[in-house]
């Protein structure tokens, strides 16, 4: 463990690797040298304002430092305002120039994730909050009571949404995710598709970690993605062990995050040994297993074999289209897509594979927007954020309803529904699309899937 310009670091053994996080260290959550470092990254990132215009965390902390004249007359509860801000988009560290190896080691994602942590141990996390994040608990318990509970979450829902916003602090009018009485593992196990013997990645096989997302609210997108990666030869098997820790971590529960990281990374690491490979269908979890899991626990082998063997969802079909060539059947859909690109899928720093994909489907003409659209899982739904959330997604909202385009997609489901939410309010005359799609739904869509 060292500190690094008063971040709390691990060794990292590659020039511009991104440092581990020494969470356990007994600086992490010591509050002097928190203030300390809060004030050092404020004074870098106040010189430089090229993330002004990435989420409102920025504008929040430059207000702050022009109004008083300096970082030094800040109260330290002060930062609380800018932390919380933070939607954990990641989407600040890949744009900083002041990354490590540069001498002012600026990982802005990660010291948010430090402030959360150190709210968490001074009990400044409330039990609604910390009951939200809890959606294994939640996806099993409202899926078994699905009709109901989607009657209650529905928006306009005059009986049960104001009590929702009182009691639990969830904006009225957020939209919140579906639950399904049969989850996609159920779904999985009773109708697997049938694997075509002679497609061009015949012999492949893969895991589908099909996170919570997909588990409890959305299982057609991986209905959509096992029958796409079957009309192309490669045979899958589903396992959902547990939620993979982004809503942990959103709250600062870093033990929490790491305890699920070597469960799941114990489990499918045995899928590993047998030559599988593993996808995620949601880039925040492919996020967690590729990178913010080795982040947290960089000596743990079976955490770095994971993060080694998984692919985001789009990243694995771009990759057989490379290697093997795609199936033939695709024909062309009923208009052209304009395609949000997740953030943590652009934190994956792998490129735009969701629009190289869809760009593979005939005479699709794909837009592609790379703004925050503001969301930020269980963040954006709070009635505390929910309008800062449509301040910093309107710019690609604007764009989506402007663009005319037949079909709205996001890789993020949460963010693509935050978007179509969106366009009711900046969308002009052009109304709102019932839904936007995963990548992978347009793609199963092409070969005439019905998932």
């Amino acid at each position: 463990m060292a500190e690094s310009n008063g971040q709390v670091v691990a060794g990292h053994d590659r020039p511009g690797q991104r440092p581990a996080i020494d969470w356990e260290a007994p600086a992490f959550l010591d509050p002097g040298a928190l203030d300390s470092e809060l004030r050092r990254v404020a004074g870098v990132c106040h010189t430089c304002r090229r993330c002004e215009d990435l989420c409102e965390s920025f504008p929040r902390l430059f207000d702050l430092i022009d109004g008083r004249g300096g970082v030094g007359t800040l109260g330290s509860g002060e930062f609380e305002s800018v932390g919380a801000a933070c939607t954990l988009c990641d989407m600040c560290y890949p744009v900083c120039p002041y990354t490590p190896p540069h001498v002012h080691a600026v990982d802005f994602p990660a010291l948010m994730i430090r402030q959360r942590a150190h709210a968490l141990s001074g009990g400044k996390v409330g039990a609604m909050e910390r009951a939200l994040g809890a959606t294994d608990r939640n996806g099993r318990l409202l899926g078994r009571l699905a009709p109901l509970a989607n009657w209650a979450a529905r928006r306009g829902n005059s009986l049960t949404r104001p009590l929702m916003e009182a009691l639990a602090g969830i904006h009225r009018d957020a939209v919140l995710p579906r639950f399904h009485a049969r989850t996609f593992s159920r779904q999985a196990a009773e109708s697997p598709p049938p694997v075509v013997a002679g497609a061009p990645a015949a012999g492949r096989k893969a895991v589908l970690y099909s996170t919570c997302f997909v588990e409890y609210n959305n299982p057609g997108i991986g209905r959509a993605a096992r029958a796409v990666l079957a009309k192309n030869g490669v045979e899958t098997e589903v396992v959902y062990d547990e939620c993979c820790g982004m809503p942990q971590l959103e709250r600062g529960d870093i033990a929490d995050v790491c305890r699920r990281a070597r469960r799941v990374a114990a489990s499918l690491g045995s899928w590993i040994e047998r030559g599988y490979d593993v996808i995620a269908p949601i880039p925040s979890c492919a996020l967690m297993l590729k990178t913010l899991w080795p982040l947290h626990l960089p000596e743990d082998e079976a955490v770095a074999r994971l993060a080694r063997h998984t692919k985001d969802v789009s990243e694995y079909v771009i990759d057989i289209a490379r290697s093997e060539g795609l199936a033939d059947g695709m024909t062309p859909l009923d208009g052209d897509v304009a395609l949000h690109q997740a953030c943590h899928a652009r934190a994956q720093d792998i490129g735009a594979k969701a629009a190289v994909m869809l760009r593979m489907i005939p005479q699709c003409n794909v837009l592609m927007m790379q703004r925050c659209a503001g969301h930020g899982g269980t963040w954006g739904v709070m009635k505390r954020n929910f309008e800062t959330g449509m301040k910093v997604g309107e710019p690609v909202i604007r764009q989506s309803a402007e663009s005319g385009r037949a079909f709205i997609a996001s890789e993020c489901p949460l963010a693509g529904d935050h978007i179509v939410q969106g366009m009711e309010r900046f969308g002009g005359d052009r109304n709102p699309p019932e839904r936007a799609y995963h990548p992978i739904e347009l793609m199963a869509m092409s070969y005439g899937i019905n998932a």
